[in-house]
């Protein structure tokens, strides 16, 4: 239940953000689960395409079919939208040969948060995370873009050495993920379309949730982890949020 309040509260909080910076005031009882699409659609596209200037986002990137936004919750969150009309994980055309590498563009992206923090931070450092259809506020596709927490990545540290494409099972927060290394984020290594193969006849993308994190501290070298967990699995979860660190106490520490 913390989990799916973190996810929530950040969602609404990014939607808010945007409302405050275009000057806009608004009483909100409940989040707008088209928020994220009418800033993106409604705001930073034609902003950029019109004027050259994206905001509210930071970027937005015609050819890649992505934007990037400061979300108002978290030190130097920032979370990562297509500009195409994209409902989440559950989506069939993040799959398709050919579609968006949102995963690398997201990694990539992960400079904005160095440059709010004013500081670089290590592969193992940074976090990549998308919630499960069930633990999100929006209908618009987005990756979380964040610190890890510490104990996280040194509970990960072990699986840097793994062999590539195999699925070692972990336990966090007494919820049960699985990391995968992995030596790339594009085609066939893509974490989307490595968690679909992996699915059982009965499960669903809708039901997982998906995070990324450097192997070590050097992606170049080290690789990326997969990790993924599901609200289908017994003692699964639908979110990964929480292994994130908004606070961002890594930087402090560094």
């Amino acid at each position: 239940m913390r989990y799916l309040t973190l996810a929530r509260t950040t969602l609404f909080a990014a939607f808010v953000a945007v409302l405050l910076a275009s000057g806009g005031c608004a009483r909100l009882s409940t989040v707008d689960s088209d928020g994220l699409w009418k800033v993106v659609g409604g705001q930073c596209v034609p902003n950029q395409r019109n004027t050259n200037n994206p905001a509210p986002c930071t970027t937005v990137d015609f050819t890649r079919r992505y934007a990037v936004l400061k979300d108002l919750n978290g030190r130097a969150q920032y979370l990562l939208i297509p500009t195409d009309r994209v409902g989440g994980i559950e989506s069939p055309e993040i799959l398709y040969g050919g579609s968006p590498e949102y995963w690398q563009f997201a990694w990539d992206a992960g400079r904005h948060v160095e440059a709010r923090l004013k500081t670089s931070l290590a592969a193992n450092q940074l976090g990549l995370e998308i919630n499960s259809a069930r633990r999100r506020s929006q209908n618009q596709l987005h990756i979380h873009i964040d610190c890890m927490r510490a104990d996280v990545t040194d509970a990960f540290a072990p699986h840097r050495g793994d062999p590539p494409d195999t699925w070692r099972p972990v336990t966090l927060d007494g919820q049960h993920y699985r990391v995968m290394r992995v030596t790339s984020l594009v085609d066939r290594s893509n974490p989307f379309r490595v968690v679909q193969r992996s699915l059982g006849p009965q499960q669903q993308m809708s039901d997982q949730t998906i995070l990324v994190t450097g192997a070590g501290p050097d992606a170049a070298h080290d690789g990326w982890l997969i990790v993924h967990s599901g609200l289908d699995v017994d003692g699964g979860s639908g979110t990964a949020e929480g292994l994130l660190d908004h606070a961002c106490k890594v930087a402090r520490a560094s």
